[in-house]
């Protein structure tokens, strides 16, 4: 990996970490585990031409974990020298031997690290001047003024970078470490005046800017959708059919993940405990785990815990393959890590044949959801009521905006209950979905 525009490179991070790994043996500790990082970044915002604000940040960091036995101590520091990291591991030792003893503490085996690192095409320096970076912004939000003389307000446009590279080691033997990059172009905007003012944005982020889409496309979607909420209704309490859109279809299977991770099953806190090898979602879904994917925002080698990813299904025909699990969550469970600790890693859902228009023509009549709100979600019954704003589908067509609606089910009759899912998923994060269509919700209006 390339370590320019890094203040630290990459093997003087292997240097950081190997030093703390001897000063805690030297301590004492049975085993050791830390994390070395570096990342630095620019974001420029621009509001109704004039430059809002410039921000620049560089940021460095170690975290220690040592295990005497079975009890576990962690602290953390930003500063590199001997005597800093002397002093962290010191910390991190102390703690240790004030905790209780945990059977399920320590590193995860060595049979399961992970032996390379392959290159996975995750740092692609963007480094604009910030002359460039406010002119993009610019460009972004004047074309989302030039759409439409609807669009009355602006909340600014941005332009952001970010690079960030790290060394993760650990007493079996495991060390490994890359360097990442995302960047990232916004804009939101308000259409309309007065109590009939709506407001919208767009963004779109990619590893690297490159692929980005253009100041302008962005600008321009942003208003887009803005424009479109103008004349927005309420509407009357019913149960229909209801679409999300590609953008809040990933939450849906951020919710699943929550719900099949380590934490929630031991602790018994899901609504899906014991599914392993059931139908937890319609037949029609199938969600893969791939974190190798090139330039992949969920790709890495190996997890938090130095365990090798693999690829795996995690749902085939709607049944229940893999949990979400960590070292510590699988000894919890009486199982073994999925070389998930950290997170899952590139899901990718199967989309299937249609368009969001034809989603839309299929539904014939419901409600499509563009925006959520709040935080209603009980993962111990899976019960699901959220603030929302959308469209209403009228014989296949949308007829008008809709606003202050709530949306209402229970998350495991809404998985199963999945009639399709679109091929209009967005590669801007680590959880790939179309739109999906859902048989029926409930929705609270006037």
């Amino acid at each position: 990996m390339s370590d320019q525009g890094f203040s630290f490179p990459s093997d003087r991070l292997q240097e950081i970490a190997s030093d703390i790994l001897k000063f805690a043996k030297k301590r004492g500790a049975s085993a050791c585990e830390t994390d070395v990082s570096e990342g630095f970044g620019q974001s420029a915002t621009v509001r109704k031409g004039e430059v809002d604000t410039i921000e620049y940040n560089r940021d460095k960091g170690i975290g220690v974990t040592v295990y005497l036995g079975q009890q576990r101590g962690h602290a953390s520091s930003s500063d590199f020298s001997k005597a800093a990291l002397k002093a962290t591991v010191d910390a991190a030792v102390s703690i240790a031997r004030f905790t209780a003893p945990d059977p399920c503490a320590g590193l995860a085996d060595a049979a399961l690290m992970a032996k390379d690192c392959p290159d996975l095409d995750l740092h692609h320096p963007w480094r604009p001047s910030v002359e460039e970076a406010i002119a993009a912004a610019r460009r972004c939000e004047d074309a989302a003024f030039a759409a439409s003389p609807k669009i009355t307000n602006s909340e600014g446009a941005s332009v952001s970078t970010q690079e960030s590279h790290f060394v993760s080691a650990n007493s079996n033997g495991f060390i490994g470490g890359y360097a990442s990059s995302r960047h990232s172009l916004s804009c939101s905007v308000i259409a309309g005046e007065g109590d009939g003012m709506q407001r919208e944005y767009w963004y779109d982020t990619r590893r690297d800017a490159a692929e980005l889409m253009s100041a302008e496309s962005v600008g321009r979607r942003a208003a887009e959708r803005a424009l479109a909420r103008l004349g927005a209704k309420k509407i009357k309490t019913c149960e229909v059919p209801v679409l999300f859109d590609a953008a809040l279809a990933v939450s849906l299977i951020g919710n699943f993940v929550y719900a099949v991770s380590g934490g929630s099953l031991y602790r018994k806190s899901s609504f899906l405990l014991d599914s392993l090898g059931q139908p937890v979602f319609s037949p029609l879904v199938n969600i893969s785990e791939r974190p190798h994917l090139p330039k992949g925002f969920g790709s890495s080698p190996f997890d938090s815990d130095g365990v090798a990813t693999h690829d795996r299904e995690v749902v085939t025909d709607g049944v229940l393959q893999g949990y979400f699990l960590s070292t510590y969550s699988a000894r919890k469970l009486g199982l073994q890590t999925t070389g998930n600790a950290g997170g899952s890693h590139n899901l990718i859902v199967k989309p299937g044949d249609m368009d969001f228009a034809a989603l839309v023509k299929h539904m014939d009549r419901g409600l499509v959801v563009t925006e959520l709100l709040g935080q209603g979600v009980n993962y111990v019954t899976g019960d699901y009521s959220r603030g929302a704003a959308g469209f209403w589908v009228e014989k296949g067509k949308i007829k008008h905006a809709v606003e202050e609606i709530t949306i209402a089910g229970n998350l495991r009759d809404m998985f199963r209950n999945i009639v399709a899912i679109g091929n209009d998923a967005l590669p801007r994060g680590a959880k790939i979905c179309g739109s999906v269509l859902i048989e029926r919700m409930k929705v609270a209006g006037r």
